[in-house]
Order: C-alpha cells, then structure tokens, then sequence
C-alpha cells in the first residue's frame, strides 16, 4: 500500500466511525443485471471540502446527487472501484485510432446544466441504451447529476456545433471523479466512452491531478469492460488498491 493510501485509509477510517450512525443500507434489485439483491449503504451530505471528498473516492465510495454511498450486497462483491494514475498511463494501438477518429470533435467545459440539449440527447441515450428501465433524463439530471456537495462540470463533445456527447464529471485539486457519461447512440462507432477517458487523462495530465475515478469495474457486464482497457488501472481489492497491468 502506497503512503498516500496509508494516509488515506487512516483519516477515512476515522471518519467514518463519526458518520456511521448518519448511513443506512438500501437494497434494491441489482442496477447491473446481476442475479443478486444489491445494498447501497449511503448517506445524504452537505457541502464537502475538497479534502474529505478525496477521502471518501479513496475508499471506494460514489456520489450518486447528494448522496454518497458504497457497496456492501452480502452475496456479490462483483463491483470493483477502479481508478487511473493519469502519469503512468500508456495509450494501446486501439485507443490511439479512437483518439484520430474522434480528432473533429470539439471539447469544452460547462457547468451542469438542465438544459433541453442535454436533456434530449441524454434522453435519446437512455431509451435506446436502456430501454427496459423507467430512467428519465429530467431524473438523472434532477437526483443524479446535479449536486451541492462537490464541483461538478460537463465535458461537451461537439460535432459541426452539435452535441454529441457529455461527461459529467466531480474535481478536486488531486482528483476528478467520472460521475456518468452518455452519447449519441447513432455515432456509437466512434467509440466516445474511450475518447472521454482519454480527454479526461490528457486534462489531468495537464493540471497535475494525480487520480482519476472510473467509477466500477464489473468484470462481464459490457458496459464497464472498456474501463480495464486503460492500463495500468488500479482495482480497489478490500483495503489496497491494487496495480493492474494486464488484467
């Protein structure tokens, strides 16, 4: 274990006994598909510092709106906190070709926003994506996206002016944080989730932020396979993050 995960470890560990009696466990059907009752232990905040915010990303939590929460389901321990060391990272030969397919687009920051670009692409992204579900983008923004705890922003992904893609994104002065990211399903061939994490890399790369948060890593479920593509990764085993260069 690294001395910044030692540190680490320590001060959540302390938190975290002051904040226990703050969470309470939520089951729910499993969010992945899995045959497994998942067990959200969350809890709701109010603004945090920077600090403590790192704290919790350190420890394998998410932010979900207001919320954050970890795993503990009984029976599955299939999700797997995930994160890049943007310095040590090394593009394959498949990651350089989505980064020249994509060398048209143009990327900004925003703020995050409710607006009705976003929400129609968003919603155009969750009905073909994930038509079996009742998510709504109006939800995702309101409950998800949209929070008072952190800085959160948008990366814009455009084409001739038009939105094609969206990453929202939390940052910190040595962490940005992956919240969720959706795209036009009819440029799918461009492989954006790939070319997010790239323009997200570059840009801590750029400001010296030393960790990035893909959120979980389920080994199966397709939408998260393309996560362990990015290597080294580190995968959050128990209390170590672990180093992996070819799995």
């Amino acid at each position: 274990m690294s001395w910044y995960d030692r540190q680490c470890s320590l001060e959540i560990a302390r938190l975290e006994r002051q904040l226990d009696r703050y969470f309470v466990n939520m089951r729910m059907d499993c969010p992945y598909q899995l045959p497994y009752t998942a067990t959200f232990y969350q809890a709701l905040f109010g603004p945090l510092t920077d600090h403590v915010m790192e704290l919790f990303l350190a420890a394998g939590y998410r932010r979900n709106g207001n919320s954050l929460y970890t795993m503990r389901c009984t029976s599955c321990s299939a999700c797997i906190p995930i994160r890049l060391h943007p310095g040590e990272f090394s593009m394959n030969r498949s990651q350089r070709r989505v980064l020249r397919k994509n060398n048209d687009l143009s990327v900004h920051f925003n703020s995050v926003q409710m607006n009705d670009e976003n929400l129609q692409l968003c919603e155009r992204f969750l009905r073909q994506r994930y038509p079996q579900k009742n998510n709504t983008a109006l939800g995702y923004y309101s409950g998800f996206f949209l929070n008072h705890i952190v800085t959160s922003l948008e990366l814009h992904y455009r084409l001739d002016g038009r939105l094609i893609g969206n990453g929202i994104i939390d940052i910190g002065e040595n962490w940005l944080n992956a919240v969720y990211f959706y795209f036009d399903p009819d440029e799918a061939q461009r492989s954006l989730g790939t070319f997010n994490i790239l323009t997200m890399v570059d840009f801590c790369l750029q400001k010296r932020i030393d960790y990035l948060y893909l959120g979980y890593y389920i080994a199966g479920v397709p939408a998260m396979d393309y996560k362990a593509r990015f290597r080294p990764h580190y995968l959050k085993k128990g209390e170590t993050w672990q180093r992996c260069d070819e799995c």
